[in-house]
Order: structure tokens, then sequence, then C-alpha cells
């Protein structure tokens, strides 16, 4: 059962660390979307 115990552990981590992950990219993407006084960071539209 303890190793059962540390697995759920390791996994939470995981999905924590997952989660961290996607919200940095997910704000540094919205951020991004911002910078409409930057013409070159609107040039994936053409």
């Amino acid at each position: 059962m303890t190793f059962f115990n540390s697995a759920v552990d390791v996994l939470q981590s995981l999905v924590i660390a997952l989660g961290a992950g996607l919200c940095v990219w997910g704000g540094v993407n919205l951020l991004e979307g911002y910078g409409g006084d930057n013409p070159a960071s609107n040039a994936h539209g053409q």
C-alpha cells in the first residue's frame, strides 16, 4: 500500500507541474496577443 500512496503522490506532483506549465504558457500567449503596438508580433496573420 505504501508503493501505491507514493505513486499517487508522484502523479499529483506531475499533474500540478503540468497545470502550472500550461498556465504560464497560456498567460504568455495571452500577453503576446495584446502586442498590437509591435507589428512583428502580428506577423503570423500574413
